[in-house]
């Protein structure tokens, strides 16, 4: 099932529970605006290349429209669609003034140079900076993407509407971002995490997790229950996986990958299939990848009595009744990965008083 069936599915249900007018269901699952654009930049080669660019304004009722902008190979229009939907409803979970809204360019970031990522995310911006701003939609960081992005959509939108440092959150501290940002959704996590297992009378330091993507998001969710005495007893990302079952040893495994790129082959563990990682023996498993990860296929042979959903919309609905159906508990992506838009909330209000910067606020020891 594609991202968008999975999203509307999960969203009719919702409305059938709540008892939502069907005028207004309808309502809310056409989104506001679609906006497709051609990206064409030079290599450094001196050769064209060209990428299809994709931002989807999904609602504005509560606010300024507010989501990510990704850079990677399976963006298309219906997965920036869920994406800008689900973002609707994490705001509103959250309570946070804004409503919903997603980008992305369908390319790979990682076989591009620097400066061609730099050239991508200004064409860009030069095709959509009518369509987004401080008070109208405001873009952040998401997989592919990073500060170092913002900078240039930031600084590309300000040579058509003036300094504007709250039309993007997720930038560099200097240029009006917050300090513990980066960490926010992983932190998030956790916290979200810390509340579902204490409705169980249990805590992160007595069981053992596995999580699903190293980047961003994973890394820093298994930084912080390493701290907390969890157990993370196997990881994966693009490069593949490892398992330790006495636990393995963030620390140093985040050392090891900036070293090497990869976390394969590290000496505190054991390389494995990634295929197995989701089917792994452990108490909690946090998917932190990809969408559509947990589906019909694979939903039966899951072990893990409780999921954290740190990624997007990475449980099908044919995955959710199944593994209902075996006792599993699942916290959902628009609550257990809200931290990030939480504290990009609080970036954006920091930067809007007049387009002047305050002084950032320090949201990295929020423990």
């Amino acid at each position: 099932m594609n991202a968008l069936a999975a999203t509307s599915r999960n969203f009719r249900n919702a409305a059938r529970i709540l008892g939502l007018d069907a005028k207004i269901e309808k309502s809310l699952l056409i989104p506001f605006r679609e906006i497709k654009v051609e990206c064409t930049i030079p290599k450094d080669d001196g050769s064209l290349v060209s990428y299809v660019g994709f931002r989807v304004q999904h609602d504005n009722a509560r606010g300024p429209m507010k989501g990510g902008i990704r850079y990677h190979p399976e963006v298309d229009p219906d997965e920036v669609n869920a994406l800008a939907q689900l973002m609707t409803w994490k705001t509103a979970v959250a309570d946070i003034p804004y409503g919903g809204a997603k980008g992305g360019i369908g390319c790979t970031p990682r076989e591009l140079s620097k400066s061609e990522l730099e050239r991508l995310t200004r064409v860009f911006t030069q095709k959509i900076h009518d369509l987004i701003g401080t008070h109208t939609d405001v873009p952040a960081p998401d997989m592919g993407t990073n500060a170092q992005t913002m900078a240039w959509i930031l600084d590309e939108y300000s040579k058509f509407h003036g300094h504007s440092p709250a039309v993007v959150t997720g930038k560099p501290i200097d240029l009006g971002g917050s300090l513990g940002r980066e960490a926010a959704t992983g932190r998030g996590v956790v916290f979200g995490t810390e509340a579902l297992l204490a409705e169980y009378g249990k805590s992160v330091k007595d069981l053992t997790f596995v999580i699903q993507g190293f980047g961003n998001v994973g890394s820093w969710a298994a930084r912080l229950i390493h701290e907390r005495g969890g157990k993370v007893i196997a990881v994966s990302d693009i490069t593949g996986a490892i398992k330790n079952p006495n636990g393995i040893d963030i620390t140093e495994l985040i050392k090891y990958k900036e070293n090497t790129g990869s976390l394969l082959n590290f000496s505190g563990g054991d390389n494995m299939d990634p295929n197995e990682l989701l089917v792994h023996e452990c108490d909690v498993l946090i998917p932190s990848a990809l969408g559509g990860v947990l589906n019909r296929e694979n939903a039966s042979s899951v072990k893990a009595k409780f999921i954290v959903e740190a990624a997007n919309h990475p449980t099908d609905p044919e995955a959710d009744e199944i593994l209902s159906k075996k006792g599993v508990i699942i916290l959902p992506d628009i609550y257990a990965n809200a931290g990030g838009v939480t504290v990009s909330y609080f970036e954006w209000v920091q930067v809007t008083d007049r387009g002047k910067t305050l002084s950032p606020i320090d949201f990295s020891e929020f423990d």
